[in-house]
């Protein structure tokens, strides 16, 4: 039995993701992590591996997982292709018909939303492309574009006074505030709310009201069709009703032009009636082709006209000291998506704008502001008698004293390939860190930096006063100790991308693009 999956299911899918990630029922955020991704692999940064889709790979998500950012409903949209109008550029035009057997011209494309029928132009306006002037002389592949479309009118004219032949159609103008996060090198962004807002609600009614038929090409240009002559109201016959158009018939008895002068309504197929036309039959038929435009013509459904079976989702990752969840001083060579993760300690969502998912330490002692931890290495804790607790590091702020930590299987008795470690240093345990570790015969000294210090177990709260100066730790600490504000292992993981590490400093920030194809 043979059967497809049509591009509009990708596009539905598509529509829906939007949806889901703007509703108020759903929480997705981006996430950064993996500190240490040469422990996995020597080469990482020159070749990163592949992600694993496996249930036991996303622990190890959710392990090395470090700082989450929320996924606002102005920070997804659907996007297309990006191809950018230069002049001399042939492409192709607007065609239903595209298929292996009949491709789009001049790329060769089997699919129409592989052709670039499409341009952005300098200013961040979209045109779709109605002609391309296919013409028998240039076998139907068209000609270089010369004119820049810049108008905004809303029936579909030539862009300039070349003659290059070119019909375009404007669709709508990219806004400042959506270049700046969905613009990127590949795709450009597609207005969310298609229709349904004042800047694009005239585009959608015009495409109900303007007529249907807009273009109709010239296949053959026939032979011994009588005295040159112009001839109104030809009629488009098909399915639908009412289409007319104005032929001009030349000197040498061959079709000159063919122009639509209604549009008409409902069509899926038409034919030009020359004859009922008043043309004269001549010795060799002339053969018309006519465009038939999206449903419910150019500019009713962008998302189907243009394709948009591809998401972007933005995120910024910018450093913030009146809330220190993005760390600095280490590196991440991971991020992904995760959607409806929870608080840490609840099942209600993860909702607020910014949120840590590593452990933290309040720090004291002698040489506090003067200690260093090198970005992952061990740190320890005796917890108990024979027992011992083993985190990485992930950054130490010298001023506050706080020091993050992150916890996964290569502390207890497995390598960071997943193999297993027969005689882990510490045993085969994951123990937490502790602030009261003194009543069961521990103690709260943390080893692994260039001093011993100790947990500040006097410590709870998420401010603190260093020098009359208040200082926003970003976690809620506990006798010393901060949970992650994510629940660990919470949510699905939905995206995952392993990239060269990038290290985080003070005074930079990240923008992520995340691109998901359906």
């Amino acid at each position: 039995m043979a059967a497809i999956i049509t591009d509009q299911l990708r596009i539905l899918n598509a529509k829906n993701f939007v949806s889901g990630v703007q509703t108020s029922t759903n929480s997705y955020y981006t996430f950064i992590g993996l500190p240490n991704p040469t422990d996995y692999l020597s080469t990482w940064n020159n070749d990163p591996p592949s992600p694993k889709d496996s249930l036991d790979q996303s622990n190890d998500y959710y392990d090395t997982m470090i700082a989450l950012k929320k996924i606002s409903s102005t920070d997804v949209t659907q996007v297309v292709k990006k191809n950018t109008w230069r002049s001399g550029n042939l492409y192709d035009m607007w065609r239903n018909d595209i298929t292996r057997s009949n491709p789009s011209q001049p790329s060769g494309s089997f699919n129409i939303y592989s052709a670039n029928y499409y341009v952005i132009n300098s200013d961040f306006r979209v045109y779709s492309c109605l002609n391309n002037n296919a013409l028998p002389e240039n076998d139907f592949k068209g000609s270089p574009s010369l004119d820049e479309p810049l108008f905004t009118d809303l029936e579909p004219r030539a862009a300039g006074s070349s003659g290059d032949g070119y019909v375009w159609k404007y669709l709508y103008t990219i806004k400042p505030s959506d270049a700046i996060k969905f613009d990127s090198t590949n795709y450009i962004p597609v207005p969310n709310d298609w229709g349904n807002t004042n800047d694009t609600s005239v585009m959608k009614q015009n495409a109900s009201s303007s007529g249907q038929l807009k273009i109709c090409t010239i296949r053959n240009r026939g032979a011994g069709l009588g005295n040159a002559n112009t001839y109104t109201n030809v009629p488009i016959k098909g399915d639908g009703r009412g289409a007319k158009a104005t032929i001009v018939v030349n000197a040498d008895s061959k079709i000159e032009s063919i122009s639509i002068t209604n549009g008409g309504s409902n069509y899926t197929y038409g034919t030009v009636d020359y004859v009922e036309g008043g043309i004269p039959i001549g010795a060799t038929a002339p053969l018309f082709d006519v465009i038939i435009p999206p449903s419910n013509g150019y500019g009713f459904d962008i998302y189907s006209e243009l394709g948009a079976f591809n998401v972007l989702t933005y995120s910024r990752f910018e450093n913030d000291t009146e809330n220190p969840d993005f760390i600095t001083g280490n590196e991440f060579a991971r991020v992904g998506l995760i959607q409806n993760p929870q608080q840490y300690g609840s099942s209600s969502l993860l909702t607020s704008d910014k949120a840590s998912a590593t452990y933290a330490l309040k720090l004291i002692g002698i040489g506090y502001s003067s200690a260093t931890f090198t970005a992952d290495t061990e740190i320890t804790q005796k917890v108990g008698v024979g027992s011992t607790a083993v985190g990485r590091v992930v950054s130490y702020d010298q001023t506050t004293g706080v020091l993050k930590y992150w916890q996964d299987r290569t502390n207890v008795g497995f390598n960071s390939d997943g193999t297993t470690n027969s005689s882990p240093k510490y045993g085969f345990e994951c123990l937490k860190f502790d602030g009261n570790a003194k009543a069961f015969d521990g103690n709260v000294d943390i080893l692994g930096g260039s001093a011993t210090l100790q947990i500040g177990t006097s410590f709870s709260g998420i401010t603190t006063i260093i020098n009359n100066r208040t200082y926003n730790l970003g976690q809620e600490f506990v006798l010393g100790v901060a949970q992650p504000e994510s629940k660990q292992y919470s949510g699905n993981i939905v995206y995952v991308d392993n990239r060269p590490s990038i290290t985080r400093s003070s005074s930079q920030k990240e923008d992520v693009k995340i691109i998901l194809q359906f």
